[in-house]
């Protein structure tokens, strides 16, 4: 019988990362924190997960590293890809990461950034408002109409600019 060879390691899994990495790792909360803002949420890439306020704790203990994150909803099926970008961004700086998912207090829509709001609206994602969109993301018109209450993810509803006539995705208030 001939043995059967070992399977290849999959681009980008934790078997095809190096050992090591140049240089020291990151030795202050706020290095984790900025390390932590270039990780893009992967429903939403034009916003990172501290934009987003995703990202509730960071404590640093030596190369231990507590990152506690708090998805969307708690349904949100990003929440595993999240939590799996944040260890392999520790890992690859070389910290042991510990992510844990907490989800009280649930989050809400006053925990996104200014600077993602702004994000979401160039995007033509119509930011979270206590009434609903406020101006179409793509010619600034107020005339709106619904389409949906879902949008292109659950987080998100469908509505139509009735000025330019084009659809657009509604962040949710939560």
């Amino acid at each position: 019988m001939i043995p059967r060879p070992a399977p290849a390691p999959v681009p980008g899994s934790l078997a095809d990362r190096p050992a090591h990495r140049a240089g020291p790792p990151p030795a202050t909360e706020a290095e984790i924190w900025a390390l932590l803002s270039r990780i893009p949420d992967p429903e939403i890439p034009v916003v990172s997960i501290t934009d987003l306020g995703i990202v509730r704790e960071v404590s640093l203990d030596g190369t231990d590293v507590h990152v506690a994150i708090t998805p969307t909803y708690s349904g949100c099926p990003a929440t595993s890809v999240i939590g799996m970008a944040v260890e392999t961004a520790l890992l690859d700086a070389g910290l042991t990461p510990r992510v844990t998912t907490r989800l009280d207090p649930p989050w809400t829509t006053d925990w996104l950034t200014e600077a993602a709001r702004e994000k979401l609206r160039r995007y033509g994602i119509a930011p979270p408002a206590a009434k609903g969109p406020e101006a179409c993301p793509h010619c600034g018109a107020a005339t709106l109409t619904q389409v949906s209450r879902f949008g292109s993810t659950p987080c998100k509803a469908q509505w139509r600019c009735e000025t330019c006539r084009e659809p657009f995705d509604y962040f949710k208030c939560h």
